[in-house]
């Protein structure tokens, strides 16, 4: 029996890389590889070595490919998704001349204040690339490397984004997409291009970034015989341009001009995203008015503090992280690694409302509800840069389509249910960052739009519904209150 032509999706993360393998024809999940990243860093440092991400990425393809029985020669395309917003710096070799700075690295939040002012304010970046800079933007860590490692950024032959590093590596071919390139603070979705005064602002090289290409499905090149040999594959098959985590999990979840539009979908994972695509090109100082890697836009708002902080709580007080209850009186702002959303990078976490009769229980869901309240409030900021009320009857009838990690959690679950008081959908299409780069690949390999390709392969009837609960505006308020109250003496903002 011939083998299916088979895609391989990649999810480069934080943390870890997964390489799914997907039937380009059913959308059928094959195998799933993993391999683990290593994050170093303290006092707001975060940082990682490219060359793991690379030998992960070799390491999670070989896995998957023993996982499912496959031939290498199965294999007719491949796209990686990656973190976005790290900076990764190469010499003349295409080697890194140092450890990327990631997105969570929030060292850079003085350089992300200094630039707002130089032009002029945030919305003056609004207008030109959709997004005030914030210490997760790239071209606040450029700012960064340049002031605190001038040597490594006078050095640079290249600079690159994580997905756009791993992609030059499997076709030798320096290229990203507008989605990604979106989130650099260099790069306008106003004109579809790097800004040349932002670039002169940053003392950036265009020649040291990669070339844009239409859309994270265009081919931008055939896996070399260096990486095909690196990988266990053929040589020549399509590359997709590939892109953000972010924008490929869109794709996954059928979200653009051929799918959804104006949906927002939530991503519980160490950050809490919420996104949506949209016709819309937001300019909205409390959102990232990012592209999207099919050609729509895709409004996002990101915060620092999701799982990876209540978890930390959990730890801190003796718990599983299940096993939590309402909050009470008690409010905990879990801001352990400063914020972004609302722009605090200088916070810690705030607990308040304490009682004797407080449990632990309790102070760990309120960690949860500060969590939760927080990224449902920029899910309301979203749609309203989409030009919608969010509390209009049938916005609000819309589904939160809750993704991530914490998507699997009850408590997360229960919690942003609670909170939001909409029905919530849980996809039962698991990997969607690598599913959705995965239908970019097999764009690539055979033409066609990917989100309507993803839409091809979602198995709705496996998605969990939701209906919506009555909202907790009692505790929305409190929440709320404690935040706005605090932001400025207490949070550091």
């Amino acid at each position: 029996m011939p083998s299916p032509a088979v895609v391989i999706g990649v999810d480069s993360s934080t943390q870890s890389t997964k390489a799914v393998l997907i039937d380009a024809g059913t959308g059928e999940r094959l195998a799933v590889g993993r391999a683990p990243h290593v994050v170093t860093g303290e006092a707001g440092a975060r940082e990682s070595d490219p060359e793991i991400w690379w030998r992960a990425l070799c390491d999670a393809v070989a896995a998957g490919l023993k996982e499912s029985g496959l031939p290498g020669r199965a294999v007719t395309g491949i796209a990686v998704a990656g973190q976005q917003h790290g900076l990764v710096v190469l010499d003349r070799a295409g080697r890194p001349l140092r450890p990327a700075l990631l997105w969570n690295d929030t060292r850079s939040a003085p350089q992300a204040a200094a630039l707002t002012e130089a032009l002029g304010g945030p919305a003056a970046w609004t207008a030109r690339t959709g997004s005030v800079p914030v210490a997760s933007i790239t071209a606040s860590k450029w700012q960064w490397l340049r002031e605190n490692d001038p040597a490594s950024a006078a050095d640079a032959a290249g600079v690159r984004l994580p997905h756009d590093f791993l992609t030059e590596r499997l076709a030798g071919v320096a290229a990203t997409d507008p989605g990604d390139a979106s989130g650099s603070g260099w790069y306008s979705t106003a004109t579809g291009a790097y800004d040349p005064e932002l670039l002169e602002l940053l003392g950036l090289d265009a020649a040291l970034l990669p070339e844009v290409a239409p859309t994270g499905a265009a081919r931008i090149g055939s896996l070399t015989e260096a990486a095909a040999q690196a990988l266990g594959l053929p040589a020549g098959i399509a590359v997709a341009a590939g892109t953000g985590d972010n924008m490929s999990a869109a794709v996954g979840l059928g979200l653009g001009g051929e799918g959804l539009l104006d949906h927002p979908a939530l991503s519980l994972g160490t950050s809490g995203t919420v996104f949506a695509a949209s016709r819309t090109r937001p300019a909205s100082p409390a959102l990232n008015g990012f592209a999207a890697a099919d050609g729509t836009y895709l409004p996002l708002a990101c915060t620092l503090n999701c799982t990876l902080a209540v978890d930390k709580v959990a730890a801190l007080l003796g718990l599983d992280r299940e096993d939590a209850a309402p909050g009470g009186e008690a409010v905990l702002l879990p801001y352990l690694d400063g914020e972004r959303t609302p722009d605090l990078p200088t916070a810690s976490g705030l607990l308040t409302g304490l009682r004797h009769d407080t449990t632990r229980q309790q102070l760990l869901g309120a960690a949860y509800e500060g969590a939760a309240v927080t990224v449902l409030r920029a899910t309301d900021e979203l749609l309203s840069a989409c030009g919608l009320d969010p509390n209009a009857p049938e916005v609000a009838a819309r589904p939160l389509r809750l993704i991530g990690g914490g998507a699997q959690g009850r408590m997360w679950v229960e919690t942003v249910r609670r909170l939001s008081g909409r029905p919530l959908v849980i996809p039962g299409n698991g990997e969607l960052v690598a599913l959705g780069a995965a239908a970019l690949a097999a764009s690539a390999a055979g033409g066609g739009d990917p989100v309507a390709l993803a839409t091809t392969w979602q198995k709705s009837g496996t998605d969990r519904q939701l209906p919506p609960v009555e909202r907790d505006t009692e505790t929305w308020e409190r929440v709320t209150s404690v935040l706005e109250r605090a932001s400025g003496p207490l949070l550091g903002g």
